[in-house]
């Protein structure tokens, strides 16, 4: 069996981290190789509330059971290299699709990656100021978010806004043509994974199909000298799980992806990158982790474009065990399995891969840093329920109802003081504030290299939000008016104070992270 798939005791670490990554490890490296195992492996995650607190510890459970399921060796993985890869990656991580860049349209190659270098020559990259634990850290790749107009993406606390493309029938003001122009390539880039999204989702059931169908045909063998009568009957029962399921795959692949996160890293230009903790493949540009805040069993399609191929010293390389570490590489495992070899897949210049369905659920995966300047755009559906300009809208529209605004009077008032409605309307005015006001202005600057697109909105939702401040100002004052009976009085104030609290606890902690003294460098 190949060496890769071989456990190497830990005690011989540094050389195995040798072998892995054809480089000598230096301390800094071996001390990080062990404090990686003692971070949460899905750093890089999507979604979540900012109290986060149990499932925090739900997996951080998970990682120290797993953790001493593991003991002293490393755990295997396969490489193209290894004569086992493709079985592993057909029975194991089937759903894991690789289009090779040579099957990818040569214009479509040219403009997507001519946008990459437009956002990078233009400032639009940005490191995003995530909270882990409670802690605030920079990420180590730089992103964007572009998408449909007023779609946001929010993952470990901090809510992204898209840089719009140029939808048919939207206004977009661009801060310069060649912005147009990317926006533009990377929605051309959306559609064609789309296309080829569908048609892998089709190819897949067709592949279930036939493998349903060979084992009734097996089992069909097997069992016709000792029962013609009932295995007829098993068939019957059969059958209904290898017809084609035409309706499963349009359920699953009829909405495009809404939006895409675009990454870019140097390894080179980094001070450190963490090593990964499990297998010793070496370099990590992202941990492993799910994908969150997406539609249910969507499909994640990603274009990685890595500047160029390194050149390397194959006869070098003759004897390195495990991945090549001069290539970008996604690395896949099945979640919390320590008995399935785990899987190395390379990349180059222009391959897209696909996790299908309910890959993303399953399985967990971390991008592995190869030597040259990596730029990837990863299209999502993301779970958009209560995460577009429009939702937030509604909310607003729907908490302002209870504000009596006479034209004629200059005295506002409520028109309600029952207890549903207050909480509701605390409720979306805490919504505003810190799910969408402070996250925009926190990181809002930035937007501004891109385009205007967003200001206006966001300043009408903070003239809602000032409403909403005076409708708190006048339930206090409700409640303090001798003709408020003690009954009315505590049932109100029961359920208003937990927003209050929340409200004020909140505050704290946004001017904490806006004191943080980390540079953003907008």
């Amino acid at each position: 069996m190949p060496g890769a798939v071989v456990p190497r005791p830990r005690q011989g670490r540094q050389g195995a981290a040798e072998k892995t990554t054809g480089r000598q490890p230096s301390p800094v490296m071996v001390h990080r190789a062990g404090a990686a195992r003692m971070r949460d492996a899905g750093c890089m995650c999507g979604g979540g509330s900012m109290k986060r607190s149990a499932g925090e510890s739900e997996q951080q459970a998970k990682k120290q059971k797993l953790l001493e399921e593991i003991g002293e060796s490393w755990l295997p993985y396969l490489t193209p290299r290894d004569a086992e890869f493709y079985q592993l990656w057909k029975t194991k991580y089937s759903k894991l699709i690789l289009r090779t860049s040579d099957t990818v349209p040569k214009e479509l190659h040219q403009v997507v990656q001519d946008a990459f270098l437009t956002l990078q020559k233009h400032g639009c990259l940005f490191q995003d100021l995530i909270r882990i634990k409670g802690k605030d850290c920079l990420t180590p790749v730089s992103r964007i978010l572009i998408g449909n107009p007023g779609c946001t993406y929010k993952y470990l606390n901090t809510r992204l806004f898209t840089v719009p493309w140029p939808v048919e029938g939207s206004k977009i003001k661009y801060c310069n043509p060649e912005m147009f122009d990317a926006c533009k390539a990377l929605m051309k880039l959306n559609d064609y994974l789309y296309n080829e999204t569908v048609q892998a989702l089709k190819e897949q059931s067709l592949s279930e199909t036939k493998e349903t169908k060979d084992a009734a045909v097996t089992n069909k063998e097997q069992d016709f000298s000792t029962c013609v009568e009932g295995e007829r009957t098993i068939l019957e029962d059969q059958s209904s799980s290898y017809v084609p399921r035409t309706d499963c795959i349009n359920l699953k692949s009829k909405t495009p992806y809404n939006l895409t996160l675009l990454n870019y890293m140097d390894p080179l230009q980094m001070l450190y990158l963490k090593q990964e903790p499990y297998f010793g493949m070496g370099n990590m540009a992202v941990s492993w982790h799910h994908d969150e805040n997406l539609v249910e069993r969507s499909t994640v399609a990603v274009y990685s474009y890595s500047c160029k191929d390194p050149v390397i010293n194959r006869n070098q390389l003759q004897d390195l065990r495990g991945r090549d570490p001069a290539v970008w590489h996604v690395g896949l495992k099945i979640a919390w399995d320590i008995k399935t070899p785990g899987l190395a897949l390379p990349l180059h210049p222009g391959d897209c891969y696909f996790m299908l369905d309910d890959l993303n659920m399953t399985h967990q995966h971390c991008v592995l840093a190869g030597w040259p300047p990596r730029f990837s755009s990863t299209h999502r559906v993301a779970e958009c329920s209560r995460g577009t300009l429009d939702y937030i809208f509604r909310q607003c529209e729907t908490a302002l109802q209870n504000l009596q605004d006479d034209s004629e009077s200059v005295a506002l008032s409520l028109k309600s003081l029952e207890v549903t409605i207050v909480k509701e309307v605390e409720g979306i005015h805490n919504e505003v504030e810190f799910e969408w006001l402070r996250q925009f202005w926190f990181q809002g600057k930035r937007y501004r290299k891109c385009t205007d697109w967003w200001f206006e909105p966001m300043a009408k939702l903070e003239e809602f939000w000032k409403k909403m401040e005076i409708m708190t100002s006048l339930v206090l004052s409700e409640v303090g008016k001798e003709e408020c009976t003690m009954e009315q009085r505590n049932e109100i104030v029961s359920c208003f104070l937990p927003f209050l609290t929340e409200r004020q606890e909140l505050r704290k902690e946004w001017t904490a992270r806006n004191n943080t003294g980390i540079s953003l460098d907008y």
